[in-house]
């Protein structure tokens, strides 16, 4: 008998221990140094779901839709001008149906020196895709990206940071140089795929460093906005100062139609001022912050 109809508590070690170590964090990628003398790297990222939180699960709810367009309409032009005021620069993860619907927001980001990163075809769960249909849409999603914006992706964050045992495999095949849907560290380290380096730097994430847990709603369920503004901002103060003790990365994940209202805007203008104020800090893009970790490693 296989153990493949088994329930997990009647896994033989093997079956255990070969899920676990499939896609492990590898060796740690932490810089001697950051650019200019700088204490503590800072990396703020966007993903701009828009509508495809709606259409990634069939629905057809036009409020739902108009949520999206929010992100578009309002969020992303909101965060662009804070972003251009501050003169600094961001990644924005963007997924292909986003793309085809707002072009020229995408073109707009990458000519103010923004990077566009992939985040999925119309934000779709990996996990419940046959391996052959995620590799098409990743490679569908970077052959659009690269049409609308002149610029192929270097950088992959999964929709919903849901990687599957598929994922890693079509990343090396992309080529590319950084992932950004893990957790396994706060500081880059190189990912590992069946106990082989793959050379692709894993620049994690992590739900506390995140806007969606704290702020998002959904009507239909009891998510509910239960955070409010100034402590998501003590949070997120608190995470870049312990970085900044450290020498690490201060990494952030946003959302335009989340993080781009009036009453929440100010939280990254105060963050950022704070990070500022503080000094002996580098603004940059994922991809920036991958190459220099890389090249820089101890």
């Amino acid at each position: 008998m296989t153990d493949a109809g088994l329930e997990p508590w009647r896994w033989p070690e093997s079956r255990w221990r070969a899920a676990v170590d499939h896609v492990r964090a590898g060796r740690a990628i932490r810089p001697r140094f950051w650019p200019d003398g700088a204490r503590c790297a800072v990396a703020l990222s966007f993903d701009s779901d828009h509508e495809t939180n709606e259409l990634r699960d069939g629905g057809a709810s036009v409020a739902r839709l108009s949520w999206g367009q929010y992100g578009a309409r309002v969020g992303v032009p909101r965060i662009s001008a804070l972003l251009e005021r501050h003169d600094v620069r961001a990644t924005f993860f963007v997924p292909a149906v986003t793309a085809l619907l707002h072009p020229d927001e995408q073109r707009s980001l990458i000519a103010a020196g923004h990077e566009i990163g992939l985040h999925g075809w119309i934000h779709e769960l990996n996990t419940a895709l046959p391996p052959e249909a995620e590799r098409d849409l990743m490679f569908r999603a970077a052959d659009t990206l690269e049409a609308i914006t002149g610029v192929r992706p270097v950088g992959l964050r999964t929709p919903s940071w849901d990687f599957s045992p598929s994922t890693l495999a079509i990343e090396k095949e992309l080529g590319l140089a950084y992932d950004s849907s893990l957790m396994a560290d706060e500081d880059c380290y190189e990912l590992m795929m069946d106990g082989e380096p793959t050379g692709i730097v894993e620049l994690p994430v992590e739900w506390i460093r995140d806007d969606a847990p704290y702020l998002s709603m959904n009507r239909g369920s009891g998510q509910r906005p239960y955070t409010p503004p100034a402590d998501v901002l003590d949070i997120y103060r608190r995470e870049f100062e312990a970085a900044w003790a450290e020498g690490g990365i201060f990494q952030l994940t946003c959302h335009p139609h989340i993080i781009g209202y009036r009453s929440r805007i100010w939280i990254l203008d105060e963050l950022i001022g704070h990070a500022k104020s503080k000094g002996e800090v580098w603004f940059a893009t994922h991809a920036e912050v991958a190459a220099w970790a890389l090249a820089n490693a101890a």
